[in-house]
């Protein structure tokens, strides 16, 4: 359908991530448009973004929205879905805006252009960074001749993803070269729009392995282009972050900083070359003083949107559409681009999928399957089970020295979050320990390490019908602020009525038990739920303990120290497990280990401080001031608007659970401690 000039635009996006929040705050600005719908199978994202914006449909698909008679769509999905999204929205007659990169190949690429030119439709991508406006400043800079003649561009720019939140492997993680078609592209068509036309383009990445998720995570490109030289860094290592651009000329020199939101011109000046150096870095330093301070505040007040580049590029297509004129960056621009990166690209692709189907490889039986294996208490129960003489297999992010050595344990490299390689770990073992779970990170982290590795340990095991999954918790599910200090604690005592509260450790330890229980409740699934208290032992020395918070190089002591801890040794725990491995079915499968010795706060970190002296720097701070910090960060958090990691609540709940009864464990697994907590403290402490 072809769009009058000058009337409303009825605008679909598809895709409710990140980048649609811009485009959606883009287009609220414009009184000729009017967003129709939302779509996304991920209709609680969609629904949240349509609440803010008061978007009246959501769908998880586009065809749903056929009804609302969109005249655009905005496809704001990862690359591998702009080609299917994009010609079916054209075959609904709508104009249509692509988030770079335009596809991830040239085929669809082409595909998508001859769609639009048959029906006459505008197709737009958004190459947002050319709309930033310091970049904008820089480029009109070249066109005024205040640099002469460009011979070479440099862009540096580093760069972190969020953390892989479970569920089948996205693109980001199967796709070797996904950060250099996700970023190279910007600075491609950065170094095109400075350099003209690229000509030649060789490119180089390497591995690092700091974040298992993503293979290559260090890209250098060098072009040759019609008028100059370019080249582009690209680390997901290096900090702190960067996003510069430096433009050289015959006469002078430009840096952008898109971070801080600064355009540095360095000219040539007459005289001696040295002086010329210092009055530009002077006269430079002295407008930073002013110009950074006054972004901050800019930024700060709402004056300086993020991410400006792709709302403009939001907006500008939606004028285009309205008038039907061409789009600022069309199609066949990125054509070009995708032309340069399809042949650079084949080699790591090829490279990554070959490396995660070799995770896949057919394995013997194994007696057992340990997750967390890497971590403190993971490493005990392997090193126990090999005692035993049992064949163990691990699941683990990446490789362990020690596991490879021993011909007897079988490493399988992979993601808890992720449901094919735990099927495949979990195929052909009779007995799980489910150890692992996410203990740092952000929620994302949590999500895929916590909930979506237990629903995936969960559904392979009753699958495969194993024999038994032991599952460890975690007291943090307790109710700890409201809970009576002087009632005993059991299996049954009340759990944490506000998880949410407490923070992304307790909500996904609590989901993923809940999620264990149900599934033997409801499923068959033969499981049982071991919740150790605090697990110390060699190996965790500073490891800070209950109500001690970390911060700052010190361990911040709330409280007066009197309270008990719930302490278990990591060996005592071991035992636990492996009890619960070979009891016999139990009516209530959820059990408290913990030692019921009665050690203080102050006791324990007695012990610690006399073994590390001033390398552990305790500070005791009365409860009633901590509260009072809560009070103020929390008073921060609802000015911006943000989650804030301390509230009185947390603070509340930093005391210790104590009065423990462990009649069920002694009873139903069998267990008591064996090492027990003072000799475990003269294990650890000496």
């Amino acid at each position: 359908m072809t769009v009058p000039a000058s009337t409303r635009l009825r605008v679909a996006i598809v895709g409710a991530g990140y980048v649609a929040t811009h485009h959606l705050a883009a287009l609220a600005e414009l009184d000729f448009v009017d967003v129709v719908g939302i779509c996304d199978p991920n209709l609680t994202a969609a629904q949240a973004l349509a609440d803010r914006f008061k978007v009246p449909r959501v769908a998880a698909h586009l065809d749903e929205l056929a009804d609302q008679r969109p005249q655009a769509v905005y496809v704001l999905t990862p690359p591998a879905f702009h080609a299917a999204i994009a010609l079916r929205a054209m075959d609904m007659g709508c104009h249509v805006l692509v988030e770079k990169p335009m596809a991830d190949t040239v085929a669809d690429c082409e595909a998508m252009i001859a769609a639009a030119r048959t029906r006459k439709l505008q197709l737009g991508v958004n190459h947002s960074d050319l709309f930033d406006p310091v970049l904008m400043q820089a480029m009109q800079a070249v066109r005024d001749g205040r640099i002469g003649d460009v011979v070479s561009v440099e862009i540096v720019r580093n760069s972190e993803y969020p953390p892989y939140a479970g569920g089948p492997l996205p693109g980001s993680v199967t796709q070797g070269s996904y950060p250099f078609r996700d970023l190279g592209v910007h600075g491609l068509y950065t170094l095109e729009a400075f350099l003209g036309p690229v000509r030649e383009l060789r490119v180089d990445c390497q591995a690092r392995g700091t974040d298992p998720n993503l293979h290559f995570d260090e890209w250098q490109a060098h072009a040759v282009a019609r008028d100059g030289v370019g080249r582009l860094l690209l680390s997901w290592n290096a900090r702190p972050m960067e996003n510069r651009v430096f433009v050289r000329g015959t006469r002078g020199t430009i840096e952008v900083d898109r971070f801080l939101q600064t355009c540095r011109i360095h000219r040539v000046l007459p005289g001696p070359k040295f002086i010329g150096i210092v009055v530009n870095a002077f006269a430079s330093a002295c407008k930073d003083v002013f110009r950074v301070p006054w972004n901050v505040v800019r930024f700060a007040t709402g004056m300086l949107k993020p991410s400006p580049g792709i709302r403009r590029g939001a907006a500008e297509f939606a004028r285009a559409a309205r008038d039907n004129a061409s789009p600022p960056f069309t199609g066949e621009d990125a054509l070009r681009i995708a032309q340069l990166l399809e042949p650079v690209c084949a080699a790591p692709d090829a490279e990554r999928i070959a490396l995660l189907e070799a995770r896949y490889a057919a394995l013997p039986p194994a007696d057992v399957l340990v997750t967390g294996a890497a971590g403190f208490l993971g490493k005990r129960v392997v090193a126990r089970l090999r005692e035993q003489g049992r064949t163990v297999r691990v699941l683990v992010r990446r490789p362990v020295a020690a596991f490879a050595q021993d011909k007897d344990i079988q490493t399988v490299i992979g993601d808890l979050g992720d449901p094919r390689i735990v099927r495949h770990a979990v195929d052909g073992v009779p007995l799980v320990y489910h150890v692992g779970a996410a203990m740092r990170g952000g929620p994302r982290d949590f999500e895929a390490g916590t909930v979506w590795g237990t629903r995936n340990i969960v559904d392979a095991c009753v699958d495969a019908s194993v024999k038994r999954l032991v599952y460890v918790s975690s007291m943090s599910v307790f109710d700890h602020a409201g809970r009576d200090v002087n009632a005993v604690m059991t299996e049954s005592s009340p759990l944490e009525p506000h998880p949410d509260w407490r923070g992304a450790y307790t909500q996904t330890k609590l989901s993923a038990e809940r999620m264990v229980l149900d599934a033997v409740a409801q499923r068959g699934l033969p499981a049982i739920v071991v919740r150790p208290g605090q697990i110390f032992g060699p190996g965790a020395e500073k490891v800070t303990p209950n109500g001690v918070i970390a911060l700052a190089g010190r361990w911040v002591a709330v409280g007066d120290g009197a309270q008990a801890l719930p302490l278990v040794y990591v060996d005592d725990v071991v035992d636990a497990l492996l009890c619960a491995a070979d009891a016999p079915a139990p009516a209530h499968p959820l059990f408290n280990v913990v030692d019921t010795s009665h050690i203080t706060q102050a006791d324990y970190l007695a012990r610690c401080t006399r073994k590390f002296g001033d390398e552990v720097k305790v500070v005791r701070v009365p409860r009633w001031m901590f509260m009072t910090l809560g009070f103020g960060v929390e008073q921060l958090g609802r000015i911006l608007r943000r989650d804030v990691p301390l509230t009185r609540y947390r603070v509340r709940s930093l005391r210790p659970l104590a009065n423990f009864d462990t009649t069920a464990a002694r009873t139903g697994l069998g267990w008591t401690p064996r090492v027990g907590v003072e000799r475990g403290l003269d294990a650890t402490f000496g």
